[in-house]
């Protein structure tokens, strides 16, 4: 019986970014099949104190999410696994500055209409975005962010978490074991974190 994990992300974030590719790959070892939704950084931080570097970083995170809201609001659901996956390997792999021409040139990977890159400048889907952001968060508490995952526990029951927080990406048969143990970990009652220092920075791919 098929397993239906939703993540939550946030474009520029590395490490949701590493987390999707992890869960791309569950999916061919696993009978698992992943919903992905849009979160974003900037709703999650704004008017909260962080550190300067942050919330230069987060200047420019905005833009991206307004557009991946605008092709689900426009072409549904489906459409945003892939165009996720248009925009993050120009974010992440190819180092493609946040701008007009990332939005048109992911767009255009997937034959979407190119004015659906203005989206980005202007508050038109930000009531859809701040949905998606919310159904992301309110199971896991306001003070996480991405990657948020959602997941049916053994009765139904659903389990939601923050993380895991991964690098490199787990591939093949490694990535359905950290699967199986995320999911025995977060669907055991009572059970609330497993946490390492040092977090090396992502390597992203």
């Amino acid at each position: 019986m098929t397993t239906y994990a939703d993540m939550w992300f946030d474009p520029k974030c590395p490490w949701a970014w590493n987390t999707s590719r992890w869960l791309l790959e569950v999916e061919q070892v696993r009978d698992v099949r992943v919903r992905f939704h849009v979160m974003s950084l900037w709703l999650l931080n704004h008017g909260r104190e962080v550190d300067p570097w942050y919330r230069g970083w987060l200047a420019d995170t905005l833009g991206p999410v307004r557009v991946v809201t605008a092709v689900q609001q426009k072409f549904g659901d489906d459409v945003v696994r892939d165009f996720y996956t248009a925009l993050g390997e120009r974010i992440h792999r190819d180092k493609t500055p946040i701008g007009p021409d990332l939005y048109t040139a992911a767009l255009s990977d997937l034959g979407l209409p190119a004015e659906l890159a203005a989206a980005a400048d202007v508050p038109d889907h930000d009531e859809a975005l701040r949905r998606s952001h919310d159904e992301g968060l309110r199971p896991v508490g306001e003070d996480l962010g991405t990657p948020t995952i959602h997941v049916p526990g053994p009765d139904g029951t659903l389990s939601a978490f923050f993380g895991p927080v991964v690098t490199p990406v787990p591939r093949g048969e490694a990535a359905g074991r950290l699967w199986d143990g995320v999911l025995l970990v977060s669907t055991t009652p009572g059970f609330y974190e497993l946490k390492r220092g040092n977090r090396p920075r992502p390597t992203v791919s």
